[in-house]
């Protein structure tokens, strides 16, 4: 009997427990980016009903839960190929002291979760007003 070896099938059996297979995926990827005084996270949820997506905020510490369920019409099929992952995906992101997590919004459009998180006011840079030993003017810093 001929054997073939692949010299590369253990780093496919690491690269599919690190990043996920069908039956186990992995976390939603994101892309983060500050613009302007917000924060914006873009998730990648494809295939996923709004309706199956949960956002909760607690201790600032943000969690997505989303599900994605096998179709109920696949019943009785015989599958040749099942790539696409099923389940239910979480992914958390610790939000720093700077975020105003009480006015964070969320948007759900063409398979992606953009939440926007504003800068909180208390982080801002503003200006000092300081004046001089004399009194007689002021320089804004």
């Amino acid at each position: 009997m001929l054997m073939r070896t692949d010299p590369f099938r253990d780093f496919d059996r690491l690269a599919q427990e690190v990043f996920g297979t069908p039956a186990r995926p992995a976390a939603m990827p994101i892309d983060a980016y500050r613009e302007g005084d917000a924060f914006v996270v873009h998730f990648d949820l494809p295939g996923i009903d709004a309706d199956n997506i949960e956002l909760t905020v607690e201790r600032n510490v943000l969690t997505v839960h989303a599900s994605r369920p096998r179709s109920s019409d696949a019943e009785g099929r015989e599958m040749v190929v099942a790539e696409r992952p099923h389940g239910t995906f979480s992914r958390q992101l610790f939000l720093g002291d700077t975020l105003d997590a009480d006015r964070l919004e969320a948007r759900y459009d063409s398979g992606v979760l953009t939440v926007t998180i504003p800068v909180a006011e208390k982080a801002k840079p503003r200006r000092v007003s300081v004046a001089s030993g004399n009194g007689a003017r002021q320089i804004n810093a």
